[in-house]
């Protein structure tokens, strides 16, 4: 489990192909405080360490996890880095699974003050889990929802970015038509399919 609350920025440094990627991933974190085993949510992919060394670790990512991601699986690529949470941590941002469960367009960026206003698009299949005020997870960053709005081909959400958060995390660079990893609140998930039984 993880918060949402990004603890580094990490890079990725080779991405080595042989049935799944191999993907190493340099990092500021301790590695030597980072067991082999454990996870650590990659810009909200939820992966495992398979090796390490000082400045870096590894993961393997399956073709599954690639083909249902962003496109961030290559050279230089800076990642949202976030160890999982132990029990008894501040719950800074919201629960998060590192599941993924879709990928958004960046549909605009527009400066708000100090703040940027960033607008996704994502599938119609997600749309049941978005409201204004709730929470999302973008790229592995807790966020509150601003607005939502649903068409037929597709629903938009946008976001309020704070200079902290733009510093702290991958998200100050978006750009329009990027691709993000989304993963919706836990607990829309569950109301969701609570509700879809009571139809019956």
């Amino acid at each position: 489990m993880f918060t949402g609350i990004i603890t580094d920025i990490g890079t990725i440094e080779a991405v080595e192909h042989r049935g799944d990627a191999r993907v190493r991933i340099a990092t500021a974190y301790d590695t030597g405080t980072v067991d082999l085993g454990a996870s650590i949510a990659c810009s909200g992919v939820c992966l495992t360490v398979v090796d390490k060394g000082p400045g870096w670790f590894a993961v393997d990512v399956s073709g599954e996890t690639i083909a249902r991601t962003a496109d961030q699986w290559r050279e230089g690529r800076t990642l949202n880095l976030e160890r999982a949470m132990k029990l008894g941590d501040e719950l800074g941002g919201h629960i998060v699974t590192g599941h993924v469960d879709g990928v958004a367009h960046i549909v605009s960026v527009e400066p708000d003050g100090d703040s940027k206003r960033i607008l996704f698009s994502v599938p119609p299949a997600l749309a049941p889990f978005l409201a204004t005020k709730g929470s999302i997870t973008v790229d592995g960053v807790s966020l509150t929802v601003n607005a939502v709005t649903d068409a037929a081909d597709a629903t938009e959400f946008g976001v309020n970015v704070i200079p902290h958060t733009q510093a702290a995390t991958t998200l100050g660079a978006l750009t329009v038509a990027d691709t993000v990893n989304i993963e919706i609140d836990v607990l829309a998930r569950y109301l969701q399919r609570m509700e879809h039984y009571r139809g019956r």
